[in-house]
């Protein structure tokens, strides 16, 4: 049996009941788009959060595009951001006419490093992108400071931190709006994909539900451009709906395994996460390193195990990205954490056996160098 870093069967085995009564839900209802399914995962996820908004869209790239527009970041604006993330995140500020600016990560928790953001600040400087990745947060206090002494906004990136706190705060209630993608692999997933924003910026909601809707408020007659057809669909905001009430159970679900890891690897040479100061971990995926890692993740094919790299080529280094101008060797800590970091199977379904024969393989194949 292969192994994968993510695997939806089991969890849908697991949930089918409720997943298909939230199908059927939908199908039987007498509207398709927009309607209460989308209500109320908005309202509930906004809830959770204790935010006054929560707009649904269909995709967590659009969440990070149409959440930029929404604070009035358009062209000739910079919006500063790290290349070590997922490449929607950059082409979503491109999307919105921004430059996108990098700075480096953090060693040890491959996390913006805030202490490099003041120097990439210019007069075209618009906005902030952390991006909270493989299931933690960025340090936002230098980021208030700098967004509070530049008249800048922050957009937080949660596509990967879903329930994650810092200092008991959570992820996307910090800045003045959260980007999250539903995306079926997050810790919150649809069974396709799906996005939202959440924000207690009543201006910035209402220009997001514009956004979203053709830049229209009543149908057929355009207010404002620009707009889309960005929609949270009805039948992923049901399953949203059901899944919601178990986010809490998949995070101490991720939790157990990620300490089962650290425990059973702690005596390897791998280099394990880290947690920043402050940040409650909710384990999107467990990320480690190893400078040898290319041929170890060879010699774990060999058992068919089929585990990923996020991310192997760094955004400022792929050829789509070219005329932003930047070179080999401009991030050196987001260059070197590509070629050694993968990730180790991570889903709240994931059984003990397939743990323990991760762990006993990886052991395995480490120990014969």
């Amino acid at each position: 049996m292969a192994i994968h870093v993510w695997d939806h069967r089991l969890e849908y085995e697991n949930e089918r009941e409720d997943i298909l009564d939230a199908v059927d839900t939908v199908f039987r209802s007498d509207q398709l788009i927009l309607g209460d399914s989308v209500r109320g995962f908005e309202a509930e996820f906004a809830a959770y959060h204790g935010v006054a908004h929560c707009v649904g869209v269909d995709n967590g790239t659009n969440a990070v595009k149409l959440g930029l527009q929404a604070l009035g970041v358009g062209p000739g604006d910079e919006v500063i951001t790290v290349s070590n993330t997922a490449a929607p995140t950059v082409l979503a500020i491109d999307g919105a006419g921004a430059t996108p600016v990098f700075v480096d990560v953090h060693p040890d928790t491959y996390l913006m490093d805030t202490g490099k953001v003041a120097a990439a600040i210019t007069e075209r400087t618009k906005a902030l992108v952390p991006v909270h990745l493989y299931g933690q947060m960025v340090d936002l206090a230098p980021l208030q400071e700098l967004a509070a002494a530049h008249g800048l906004k922050i957009l937080e990136d949660c596509a990967q931190s879903h329930g994650a706190r810092q200092n008991g705060r959570l992820a996307g209630t910090t800045g003045e709006a959260g980007a999250f993608s539903f995306y079926p692999t997050k810790v919150l997933g649809a069974y396709g994909d799906a996005g939202g924003v959440i924000t207690s910026d009543d201006e910035a909601e209402a220009n997001l539900r514009r956004l979203r809707y053709y830049g229209m408020e009543d149908r057929y007659y355009v207010v404002r451009t620009p707009g889309h057809n960005a929609r949270l669909d009805e039948v992923h905001a049901e399953i949203l709906r059901r899944k919601l009430r178990r986010l809490d159970d998949y995070i101490a679900a991720r939790r157990a395994i990620a300490g089962r890891y650290a425990e059973a690897l702690a005596d390897t040479d791998l280099i394990l996460p880290k947690i920043a100061p402050g940040n409650d971990h909710v384990y999107y995926l467990y990320v480690v390193r190893h400078p040898a890692r290319d041929e170890i993740l060879k010699a774990l094919r060999e058992f068919d195990f089929n585990f990923r790299v996020s991310y192997p080529w760094p955004v400022h280094t792929m050829t789509g990205f070219a005329h932003l101008g930047y070179s080999t060797g401009d991030l050196p800590e987001t260059e070197v954490a590509a070629h050694e970091i993968f990730s180790l199977p991570m889903y709240p379904a994931l059984p003990e056996d397939l743990q323990d024969k991760v762990i006993t393989t990886l052991r395995k194949i480490l120990d014969r160098g």
